[in-house]
């Protein structure tokens, strides 16, 4: 009997795993809430890693398709102080070892190698009651249900697939993004695209911070990046657009008209990211049928590894099951330990970035880092 995997969540780590079942001959079945693939952007660049969400690519056959698409020159990194003057500028040095490229592509082009109704849009997961021997009877909120055989959360940070393996719920952090976007940045706000440059900008002060990235299409995409309390956030009114950015701009008083500018001068309303995370040693006893990848399994603060990790994690539980045809408990098994202990090290090197980009010596740590074969300026 061929067994069916059933995955919650159409994200890279969802996709990457319906990609690596379907190279092996695996039925595999993707819902997602979202009505459609191109219903919202996907946030912004993305440096895939060598070691695992290139890894994971190249294990999904799709290492051409994605060197199609990375945002060539896109590698270079500024450092600006408060005043707007460059510290530290270091071009792009054309490496692939960490290229970036839009999250939305990478989605495209794994989205485009799957076979025709892999991905059942606008299906909310709901719950999951077990039926027996693994498996679960799913209901999602248009009313409709679906039998697992394997069922796999890739549903992120607030999966509800969670539930049925652990009882961990996200925690606030401590910190949260505001992601703005800028558009036809050559032409409308010329200083300012003269600013960011190329690649990367980063401005950085202990606490908070604007880490912008000049994208393709003549965009630049900004996190505003605020060490504050829930409540702070709560207290701001994000559908009232010129407030909320007044207020958001109000936390940088006397920066550069450039850097406030990433904040005031989009037409487009800023999103707030409060940033939640789960234990970093999140482990959970086997469930029979069920297990989790990504965020749904080890959120954390984003120190660059989230979704090259979802990736992989995606990647090498599809190499397993396609291992253990005919004991997919033993699959599942071996990949929750693989995640886990990989997952725990990338959570602990996360808190270790954090600090050293936003600690108390801030921006001292990551001017060290880009100086090397860069240019710093007095």
């Amino acid at each position: 009997m061929t067994t069916s995997v059933s995955i919650i969540g159409a994200g890279l780590g969802g996709l990457t795993l319906a990609r690596i079942l379907h190279l092996h001959g695996i039925p595999a079945t993707v819902y997602e809430a979202e009505d459609s693939a191109g219903v919202r952007t996907q946030g912004g660049q993305l440096d895939l890693h060598e070691e695992d969400g290139q890894l994971a690519l190249e294990m999904a056959g799709l290492t051409a398709e994605y060197r199609a698409i990375i945002h060539r020159g896109g590698g270079a990194r500024r450092v600006v102080d408060e005043r707007g003057r460059v510290v530290v500028d270091r071009p792009d040095d054309g490496s692939l070892e960490r290229p970036e490229t839009l999250r939305g592509d990478i989605r495209r082009i794994l989205l485009e190698s799957l076979p025709p109704g892999t991905v059942r849009w606008g299906r909310k997961f709901v719950s999951a009651t077990p039926v027996g021997n693994g498996r679960h009877r799913l209901s999602f909120g248009d009313g409709s249900t679906a039998v697992s055989d394997v069922l796999v959360g890739a549903d992120g940070v607030w999966s509800r697939v969670r539930a049925l393996v652990s009882d961990e719920r996200p925690v606030y952090s401590g910190m949260s993004y505001v992601d703005t976007c800028l558009h036809d940045v050559d032409r409308a706000h010329p200083r300012v695209a003269r600013l960011v440059g190329n690649g990367a900008l980063y401005a950085l002060v202990p606490g908070k911070g604007f880490l912008a990235h000049r994208e393709t299409g003549d965009v630049i995409h900004t996190y505003v990046v605020l060490h504050r309390p829930i409540e702070w956030f709560d207290a701001i009114d994000f559908t009232d657009v010129p407030a909320a950015k007044a207020r958001v701009a109000a936390e940088f008083d006397g920066w550069a008209p450039e850097l406030l500018a990433l904040i005031t001068d989009g037409g487009s309303a800023p999103v707030l990211r409060s940033i939640h995370q789960l234990p970093d040693d999140h482990r959970w006893d086997r469930v029979p049928g069920v297990t989790l990848l990504g965020d749904a399994a080890h959120a954390t603060v984003p120190g660059g590894d989230g979704a090259n990790l979802a990736m992989l994690d995606g990647a090498e539980l599809g190499m397993a099951i396609a291992a253990h045809p005919d004991d997919v408990e033993e699959a599942l098994a071996d990949h929750e330990s693989r995640m886990s202990a990989r997952s725990q090290k990338a959570a602990a090197a996360a808190h270790r970035t954090i600090e050293f980009v936003f600690g108390a010596d801030a921006p001292a740590g990551v001017v060290s880092l880009f100086s090397q074969d860069g240019t710093v300026s007095a």
